[in-house]
């Protein structure tokens, strides 16, 4: 019975860790949509917004380029 109530316990424990993590939607001035895995952030050196995508790698864009962003 204490098994089957921690092993319920951790289920929602991992289950509320998940629902905290958000996508972010980056949307060009051309149109495209670019996900994020991170809330993007922009370099001030460069003038670049970097973002890591759903797979880990990072990337820069113009921040020109960019129409608008959204949490989903």
């Amino acid at each position: 019975m204490k098994q089957w109530i921690m092993a319920l316990v951790c289920g929602f424990g991992i289950l509320t860790l998940a629902g905290c993590a958000s996508d972010y939607l980056i949307t060009t001035n051309d149109g495209t949509i670019l996900e994020a895995s991170d809330k993007p952030e922009i370099d001030e050196d460069t003038k670049m917004l970097r973002y890591k995508d759903n797979e880990g790698r990072m990337h820069q864009i113009p921040q020109s380029d960019v129409d608008q962003i959204q949490e989903r």
